[in-house]
């Protein structure tokens, strides 16, 4: 889109830290975590230290025979220090693979193979308890951060290295390839060039702009392997905000985080703050000083929103709902006050960006998409990935003529306001959107953590439910909570453990509705 393209020289990973280290290069970047590359370095980091650590990590790949065009695959135990080995490889000009650390080793294995022996940053860890036998076969060379093994080759920083200049590389090249959740297979890798991560970084440093006037602490708990990293880490360092990265979601630790960093803007996955509900209650109003809550992967409940910023002591919070996907990034946007949190709609995820992005909604069956009959989601935006990393075809049938069928369905109010119903693979038929009624359930019953509703054995609706402290549900309130809802099988209880999800926290549905229908221990309907 024009706005996108307007003087769009790319987005760089590999000098991504550099020019924040000039302008502000005490810039604080506090951890919950040391890094496993630099312990030393301890957790209370600045802009110019992690630009530091990215070229002596480069020059030390460079030092090791890795070039320019080289596919370069991270994948080790969860920590920051994955996205700056990611910056450290493009700075080089080679390209990054960037790898869940929750993802399991086979299907690591299955990517190694798609990426027709790549060179692999991993770990001693990784290496021997994860990853299957036959990996270090399928790369050309396998570098380890920490440890040792037979075969590989320690990739260790040296503060005394002559440091190697950024390798700029075209804007429409191959920049950064990440993969996307896996819920329905294998994931797939999607390529971004510096030119798409550009476009997807306007549109968001735009509302940045217009709703953040001040200098706030940005607070993140997102994949480390995830696009979205990028645009959220590029536009605090951009602004001067400090910024706070946490790896641990769990309440209980990220509520003295919070305690003590005051963060004004929270960025975490739908189902991350879901958890984080408790920390409301907190004395200490570890989300007292909260301006803005932004989600980007995936609509968030209205209750979560309401609890979150219904603990602030700001003026005038907000909520900040991006919708999009890895393929192409932000496509649509709205913000909610605090005092319409818990009356939105929370299938409304808003309007596309003027200028940037546009968005259509096609008809499934021959009929008007509507509330009734949603249709196929497809989207335009610059911020569309080059392709799938060797499924060029997959990637390809997802096209219409340009618009990027997104995999929802929903439709379009008057106003224009994008609602989606379900994911297109998710559809219960004749029940209506499954996402809507899962809204009215968590809106209803404070004591769930969590609930999905799947089609179980011979299709029939089933509600899949966690509960916040793991105690038994009430059928008495159950029956209260569902009342004007489609008729549902009787709900199926399991942990927070129990549920498969993906590096970003989505249940992964199809999985899940598996398990229901070969039922095991666990499995049963509560009564």
């Amino acid at each position: 889109m024009i706005l996108q393209r307007i003087g769009n020289r790319g987005l760089f990973l590999g000098s991504f830290f550099d020019g924040a280290a000039k302008k502000s290069p005490y810039q604080r970047i506090t951890l919950d975590h040391e890094l496993d590359i630099a312990p030393e370095l301890g957790s209370d980091l600045t802009v110019y230290a992690c630009a530091n650590l990215v070229a002596e990590m480069a020059s030390a790949l460079r030092d090791l025979n890795v070039r320019p065009g080289d596919k370069v695959a991270v994948y080790k135990q969860d920590c920051f220090d994955i996205f700056l080995l990611t910056c450290a490889v493009a700075r080089i000009g080679a390209v990054p693979v960037a790898l869940s650390p929750s993802l399991q080793g086979e299907t690591v294995a299955q990517l190694l193979d798609r990426c027709d022996r790549p060179l692999l940053i991993t770990d001693e860890k990784k290496l021997a308890d994860e990853l299957p036998p036959s990996a270090a076969k399928r790369c050309a060379r396998v570098f380890l951060v920490s440890g040792e093994a037979e075969g590989t080759i320690p990739l260790r920083r040296d503060p005394e290295a002559h440091l190697r200049p950024f390798t700029r590389t075209r804007t429409t090249s191959p920049a950064l390839l990440t993969h996307t959740s896996g819920t329905t297979d294998v994931p797939k890798l999607v390529v971004h060039t510096a030119r798409s991560l550009r476009a997807r970084y306007r549109p968001q440093a735009l509302g940045a702009r217009l709703l953040i006037r001040g200098r706030e602490t940005l607070a993140v708990r997102v994949s480390f392997v995830h696009s979205r990293l990028v645009t959220a880490l590029a536009i605090a360092l951009k602004r001067g905000f400090p910024i706070v990265i946490t790896k641990d979601a769990a309440p209980e630790r990220i509520a003295d985080i919070f305690a003590e960093a005051r963060p004004g803007v929270l960025e975490a996955h739908p189902n991350t703050f879901v958890e984080w509900e408790p920390l409301a209650d907190d004395p200490r109003g570890p989300l007292s000083n909260v301006l803005a809550l932004s989600s980007t992967f995936d609509a968030i409940h209205p209750r979560t929103v309401h609890r979150i910023l219904g603990a602030s002591r700001r003026r005038r919070p907000f909520h900040l709902q991006l919708y999009g996907q890895s393929e192409i990034g932000p496509t649509v946007g709205r913000a909610t006050s605090r005092r319409r949190a818990m009356s939105a709609d929370g299938r409304c995820v808003g309007f596309p960006f003027p200028g940037m992005t546009a968005i259509r909604v096609v008809d499934r069956d021959g009929r008007t998409p509507g509330p009734g009959d949603p249709g196929f989601i497809e989207v335009r935006s610059d911020g569309r990935a080059l392709t799938y990393f060797g499924e060029e075809a997959r990637f390809q049938r997802q096209l219409n003529d340009g618009w990027w069928r997104m995999g929802d369905v929903g439709h379009r109010t008057r106003w224009g306001c994008l609602h989606i119903s379900d994911r297109e693979v998710d559809v219960i038929p004749g029940f209506g959107s499954a996402l809507e009624a899962e809204d009215v359930l968590m809106s209803r019953l404070d004591a769930l953590l969590e609930v999905v509703v799947v089609p179980g054995q011979e299709g029939a609706p089933t509600p899949v439910v966690v509960t916040r402290d793991g105690a038994p549900l009430d059928p008495a309130r159950w029956a209260k909570a569902t009342a004007g809802l489609p008729a549902m099988r009787l709900p199926v209880q399991l942990s927070l453990a129990e549920l498969p999800r993906t590096a970003t926290a989505k249940v992964r549905r199809l999985e899940l509705a598996r398990r229901l229908w070969a039922p095991g221990p666990g499995t049963q309907p509560t009564t």
